[in-house]
């Protein structure tokens, strides 16, 4: 009898990830499982499972962006799937909210990225399967398996295709240094830096490049795009300093306050992004790329217990 028989998957999509779960179904080969959200009329809400899991390999496909009902729900589901006695338990978040809040920056200030990683493990998770976190390093604030997967697999291709004839890599900040590097080593391009200084979370006091972008095709590389203040100033500024072009590769769409607006009126040719998050718009400046697949494949070789190494190999 095979391990399929024993314990069957089953795949779930939480309320804020329903397009991009049925994507990765789809992909899988599998219909999305039966959950039903019941919601009280103060706004509380309930998730349970139409269907039995009882002895079930189940994938709860949840990104935690924003509203907070996301993580609870989230949270919810962990907790009915354990009492409902799944056999293992995978939390896929494509987006893992709260990642900026990963460390002690100032005083008196909550580690918001460990106490979301306590509460996921303290509701009965027994694995995450996340994509780009803000900071490797929260891997560890988990005790249990984390897969860790890598968007440059899904952008490196589509850069390849735009045969930009003098590439350059760039980073809108100095902390994102490390990831335009990694990138870069794909194409054996140059990477130059855009080092900015904040009066206050989202707001930029100045701007200056480290490196020479005259006549370049440059590409800025950051995970989170929230605001899209850094990469529109980024990118206004390199093409003041004589840039070719400018295009800006960013992972998660958080696209908070006026982030439609500011990315339309940018020096921006194209922001590529992924389906992590879903938008709340269409823009003619923004490229979208489906983790999907990726999700996909990296369910099928946890669930089949082998090595999701051959996921992080960039093909043309």
């Amino acid at each position: 009898m095979s391990l399929h028989q024993i314990n069957p998957v089953k795949l779930f999509a939480g309320s804020g990830t329903t397009e991009l779960a049925a994507k990765i179904a789809k992909s899988y080969g599998k219909e999305l499982g039966d959950v039903v959200l019941s919601h009280f009329s103060d706004g509380e809400f309930q998730p349970f499972y139409n269907e039995t899991i009882r002895g079930c390999n189940v994938f709860l496909i949840q990104s935690t962006n924003q509203p907070y009902d996301n993580l609870i729900e989230l949270l919810l589901m962990i907790d009915a799937a354990k009492r409902a006695s799944a056999h293992y338990i995978t939390v896929v978040m494509p987006y893992f909210g709260m990642a900026r809040q990963d460390r002690k920056d100032k005083p008196r200030v909550a580690i918001g990225a460990k106490m979301v990683a306590n509460l996921i493990t303290a509701a009965g998770a027994h694995r995450i399967m996340t994509m780009d976190l803000h900071a490797a390093q929260i891997q560890g604030f988990f005790d249990i398996p984390v897969d860790h997967l890598d968007a440059s697999v899904i952008f490196v291709p589509y850069i390849k295709s735009l045969n930009l004839p003098r590439l350059t890599i760039a980073s809108p900040d100095m902390g994102g240094s490390y990831r335009a590097r990694s990138f870069a080593k794909f194409f054996n391009a140059e990477v130059v830096i855009c080092d900015k200084r904040r009066k206050r979370a989202n707001e930029i006091e100045s701007m200056s490049i480290i490196g020479d972008v005259t006549g370049q095709d440059i590409v800025l590389i950051d995970d989170i795009c929230d605001t899209a203040g850094t990469l529109a100033k980024a990118a206004g500024l390199i093409m003041e300093n004589g840039a070719s072009s400018v295009r800006a590769v960013c992972t998660h769409p958080v696209l908070s306050g006026k982030a439609y607006e500011t990315i339309e009126n940018s020096a921006l040719t194209e922001l590529i992004i992924t389906d992590t998050i879903p938008l709340q718009r269409q823009s003619d400046k923004i490229k979208v790329l489906s983790t999907a697949d990726l999700f996909a494949h990296a369910i099928s070789i946890v669930d089949e217990h082998g090595s999701i190494s051959d996921l992080f190999s960039v093909e043309d």
